[in-house]
């Protein structure tokens, strides 16, 4: 679930990628000079210097401590602009989306973002209160979709989705954009050996999940995130004894629903009785 972002120019992640080329060429250091001290990939360093890639926050405090320059680098970082259709509190978990190497779901209020459908999410910012334009929820659509590539660009990023079954009950949009859930859900699930899909079922009357949705993600460096979203705000966490409770939360939810095999049976089951 992202929120409602509004679209803007990518001026100031250029203006970060200008500052630091900047930097790394007053150092007479080349990119790939750089990304060895930075431990992030030279391909990386050069996204970043065009503009193309927001910058994490540990590349910011390295690239700053090789090039003596932290100052003016979190400085320049605190004008970097959000990406069209995505809410600014959501961009940093986004770009970390991009390079996470685990990325672990459970949702308790709707379908991922990540498996929605179009016209389940059309649904969802055409009923937005208040309503947007036509312009604004085309590209809020738009740039829920474009993430979805993920699951098939990233095949080594282990993706695993925790969905209370009352949501999958719902009808969200109607019958038949229901059944077209259903239908790319299990898709998914069966042709993606990356992506692993389980129900929470009903029948769970006490589970590990009712503080609320949880979101966990593992770097190529293995650090581990999370983050946390509410109505019209959201929280970035990196705290490592908040992470290790919502490990806990997560690791306890996994056993508490449906295996990914019986989960497939009962959306088979769902889809059945549409």
């Amino acid at each position: 679930m992202s929120g409602n972002g509004e679209p803007e120019s990518t001026d100031s992640l250029k203006q970060f990628g200008a500052v630091l080329k900047a930097f790394r060429e007053r150092a007479e250091m080349t990119q790939e000079a750089l990304a060895r001290r930075v431990q992030f990939s030279p391909a990386t360093v050069a996204s970043i210097e065009q503009g193309r890639r927001l910058p994490p926050p540990r590349f910011i405090e390295r690239a700053g401590e090789v090039l003596d320059a932290l100052g003016v680098l979190k400085a320049a970082a605190q004008y970097l602009s959000r990406q069209p259709g995505l809410a600014a509190w959501f961009r940093q978990w986004a770009e970390l989306e991009e390079q996470a190497i685990s990325l672990y779901t459970y949702e308790c209020r709707l379908i991922p973002g990540l498996l929605q459908t179009e016209a389940y999410a059309r649904t969802l910012f055409d009923e937005r209160v208040p309503p947007l334009t036509d312009e604004e929820s085309e590209t809020q659509v738009a740039a829920r979709l474009a993430r979805q590539e993920l699951l098939r660009t990233r095949p080594n990023t282990a993706f695993s989705f925790i969905v209370d079954e009352h949501i999958l009950q719902r009808r969200t949009g109607g019958v038949e954009t229901s059944r077209e859930l259903i239908d790319h859900v299990l898709e998914s699930s069966a042709r993606l050996r990356n992506v692993e899909f389980q129900v929470m079922p009903l029948e769970r009357g006490v589970h590990a999940g009712l503080n609320g949705p949880i979101r966990l993600l593992e770097t190529p460096e293995n650090q581990w995130f999370a983050y946390s979203e509410g109505q019209e705000s959201g929280q970035f966490l990196s705290d490592p004894k908040t992470i290790s409770t919502l490990h806990m939360r997560y690791a306890k939810l996994r056993s508490q629903a449906l295996t990914p095999e019986d989960s497939r049976s009962l959306l088979k089951q769902m889809r059945g009785a549409l």
